[in-house]
Order: C-alpha cells, then sequence, then structure tokens
C-alpha cells in the first residue's frame, strides 16, 4: 500500500540509519505527529525470547510517572460490602452476580480494564471467555485480582499498564499523548523500558532488547539508540 506524500515528507526529516537518544527520538516524534487530533506516542521493543518457552514471556505491570492522557473506564466486581471503596476510588461500574449475569446475557463491555476481590474469580469463570479474548479478565499476575479495592483501581486510574510481549516476541505501548511535556514522555518511556530490564525472563539467553522504535500516530517509526537506555 503506498504511502501518504504527508508521511513521505516527514520520513524525510528522519535519518534512516541513526540511533537516536530516548531524548531526541521524543522530540523528533513531537516534530513528526502533524495529525489533527491528539496522537498517541508508542514505543514498539523487538525482544530476544524464545516464544516456544512459556518461561519466556514478558509480564509486567508499572505505574506510568504521568498520565498517558487516555482515562481508563475501571470495572470493579466486588461484594456488596465493597461497593463503595470501589466508587470512592473511582470505578465507573462496580457490582457482583447481578453484573456478571449481565454481561453473559449481552456480551456487551464498556469499560477498559477490570478489576476483582478473590472470592468473585469463581463467579467470573461464567464470563471468562469474554473477558479474555480482550486482555480484560481480571488476574493476579496483572495485580488486577486482590482485597485492595481502593488501590487496584487508584493505581490504574493513575495510569497503571501491563506489559506483555505479543505473539511475535514484540512489545507494542503507549507513553502518552503527543501533546504531553518532552521531559514527561521522556519519564514514562524510561520506565517502561527500565520494567522490560527488570522483567527479563531468566533463562532468555543472547541479546534481550534487540531494537526500540518510536512512533506516533500513523507517523514514521525512529530508532532508539538502546545503549543510551
Amino acid at each position: 500500500m503506498p504511502r501518504s506524500k504527508r508521511y513521505t515528507e516527514l520520513k524525510k526529516l528522519i535519518e534512516p540509519k541513526k540511533l537516536y537518544t530516548p531524548a531526541e527520538a521524543i522530540d523528533l516524534a513531537k516534530k513528526t505527529a502533524k495529525t489533527k487530533f491528539d496522537g498517541s506516542l508508542e514505543v514498539h521493543v523487538r525482544l530476544g525470547i524464545d516464544l516456544k518457552k512459556s518461561d519466556q514471556q514478558l509480564r509486567a505491570t508499572i505505574v506510568l510517572p504521568h498520565s498517558t492522557g487516555k482515562t481508563k473506564r475501571v470495572a470493579a466486581f466486588v461484594p456488596a460490602t465493597k461497593e463503595k471503596e470501589a466508587k470512592d476510588a473511582g470505578a465507573e461500574i462496580v457490582g457482583a452476580e447481578e453484573l456478571i449475569e449481565q454481561i453473559a446475557k449481552t456480551g456487551k463491555i464498556d469499560f477498559d480494564v477490570a478489576v476483582a476481590t478473590p472470592d468473585m474469580m469463581a463467579k467470573l469463570a461464567k464470563v471468562a471467555k469474554i473477558l479474555g479474548p480482550k486482555g480484560i479478565m481480571p488476574n493476579p499476575k496483572t495485580e488486577t485480582v486482590g482485597p485492595n479495592v481502593k488501590k487496584m483501581v487508584e493505581e490504574l486510574k493513575r495510569g497503571k499498564v501491563t506489559l506483555k510481549n505479543d505473539a511475535t516476541g514484540n512489545l507494542h505501548q503507549a507513553i502518552g499523548r503527543v501533546s504531553l511535556e518532552s521531559k514527561d514522555l521522556l519519564d514514562n518511556l524510561d520506565a517502561v523500558l527500565q520494567a522490560v530490564k527488570k522483567n527479563k525472563p531468566a533463562s532468555a539467553k543472547g541479546v534481550y532488547i534487540k531494537n526500540v522504535v518510536l512512533t506516533t500516530t500513523m507517523g514514521p517509526g525512529i530508532k532508539v539508540d538502546i545503549s543510551a537506555v
């Protein structure tokens, strides 16, 4: 598919073989973000992991230092005694069996992420085939299952994200809107990359972070010098 004239012109601003420092890459990304809307800045990381081995999957959760600019709608599956706690923390949708029955019946999901108390997990099994494929089934590994509902909801509202590789061994993560200050985007990028490093699978061999690229919505890719990370 041929690229647009706008894309071609923007790509000329980027030296294809050059590795930019994280700060340079972010500044350049902001310059090449010419959409009429406030697009996202994303980091794409190619990982040196063996996808055939189950213990070489990247899974990590972090709270970004600065908001990505997108507020997540949170659903809390909790017993009646925890409903007020969930609502006060900022959850838009709160419920238990009735909420689960509603989702099972309609298949409708109008939230971006879900949390649950441990006692609700057996009941949520009924909608696992609906929530699971969308990646929003509460899971202890993503810290979305636990007794502290207030903490789980507030962290998600502050910008908590789950880092996980895709089926090709790559990580794709939005780090903020283009309109965010460069220093804040740099903080978010650093937080993601440090979490990727920290959660390197113990059995992974060779080069772990193979390359890092920054892109804006509909913008060209900018290669990042990982030695500067």
